[in-house]
């Protein structure tokens, strides 16, 4: 039966907006890996046949059936409440926490948040933009608008990390509002041709494969592996690599999971970096349908305890609608596995900033049942 790669509905129809030359001339798509890269590739262990590959060789795809009931779903998805009724409650951004050096985490929304530690700002996934998708006018439109705004407050970025290339993660407006404020971007493999394309210096760009750890002004950072896929366009699927970022700081050690299915890599993350102060896992935007490339809120908890976490904050939702689920489902499943196995959930409003130095006392809120 004939395979569709897993995108989302809005960005396989956004992408097919575009053909022909307009494919290789269009900034927002990014670009793909040269023969020069993908012969350097070619000697890892999970860079098959020209794409890179998850480590138990499982490839995210849909069938033709699964396609279709998709499509059904997205246009009589019934009472479900997909998206939020009302204007999403947003914190006041605290700029002064910010700006200072304290250890601290701004969430964004969905999987974009800016990491404070050891007085470096790193901004891991800044999607910024109001729609998911190379086309300002097709894909999934953000619940809060006019993140891009902020840009000219935020202070000096020392580092962007990346996950995968993505729409949802890596926005072609956001890198190109924020690059004079950031120092340095270290990304998966692959993923800095987009960058370079955009008008990023290589100087500034390093890549990563999965276990790879590089000092960074006394941080340790290190790329995971994750069980997912990557592709911006309609021919370069798992062109460029995906993975999860591990920091360690003198008082704080913290682990992000970007996007990905759940798998025996956790645990060999958990013994490899272990414990962690606090986690950002994925889990929203899940369907039976591609369960090998995002996880359920149920196996995000699994997650966090496999990794070895204390604090664990659940991302990858509200901000966009890129599954049939309803928006709220992701946090109150993962509020209610957060219970049931005994897991700290943090659940701070997008915009707020934690001191990550005061976890202990933060005290949960469900906001999103204000909405």
């Amino acid at each position: 039966m004939k395979k569709l790669m897993l995108y989302s509905v809005a960005g396989v129809a956004a992408v097919s907006a575009l053909s022909g030359a307009a494919l290789k001339l269009y900034a927002p798509l990014g670009s793909s890996p040269d023969k020069r890269q993908r012969e350097r590739f070619a000697g890892l262990r999970n860079y098959r046949k020209g794409k890179f590959a998850n480590a138990d060789a499982e490839e995210t795809t849909v069938d033709l059936s699964e396609g279709l009931s998709m499509l059904k779903d997205s246009l009589f998805a019934g009472d479900v409440e997909r998206n939020p009724l009302g204007k999403l409650p947003v914190a006041e951004v605290d700029w002064a926490r910010i700006e200072s050096a304290q250890d601290s985490l701004t969430w964004f929304g969905h999987s974009t948040f800016l990491l404070s530690i050891d007085g470096r700002k790193l901004f891991i996934d800044p999607m910024l933009g109001n729609r998911a998708s190379p086309l300002s006018f097709v894909g999934s439109a953000r619940y809060s608008k006019d993140w891009l705004l902020a840009v000219d407050r935020l202070p000096q970025i020392d580092a962007v990390l990346l996950t995968h290339d993505h729409y949802d993660h890596l926005d072609y407006g956001s890198i190109r509002a924020l690059e004079s404020k950031v120092g340095h971007f270290f990304v998966p493999l692959g993923v800095g041709v987009h960058l370079s394309r955009w008008g990023i210096d290589s100087a500034r760009i390093t890549e990563l494969g999965w276990w790879e750890e590089v000092p960074f002004h006394g941080l340790t950072l290190a790329l995971t592996p994750s069980r997912h896929f990557s592709g911006r366009g309609l021919f370069n699927r798992n062109s460029t690599l995906w993975g999860g970022w591990v920091v360690i700081g003198e008082r704080t050690r913290f682990y992000t999971s970007g996007d990905g299915g759940y798998g025996s890599h956790l645990k060999e993350i958990g013994e490899a970096y272990g414990p962690f102060d606090l986690t950002l896992i994925e889990g929203g935007q899940y369907d039976t349908r591609w369960e090998t490339s995002h996880m359920t809120p149920e196996q995000s908890v699994q997650a966090h305890l496999d990794v070895r976490g204390d604090k664990m904050m659940l991302v990858h939702w509200a901000a966009f609608t890129l599954a049939f689920h309803s928006w709220t489902d992701p946090i109150e499943r993962a509020s209610t596995e957060a219970v049931r196995q005994g897991v700290e959930l943090v659940t701070p409003q997008v915009g707020e900033t934690l001191s990550l130095e005061a976890l202990d006392s933060y005290a949960p809120v469900r906001w999103w049942a204000l909405s």
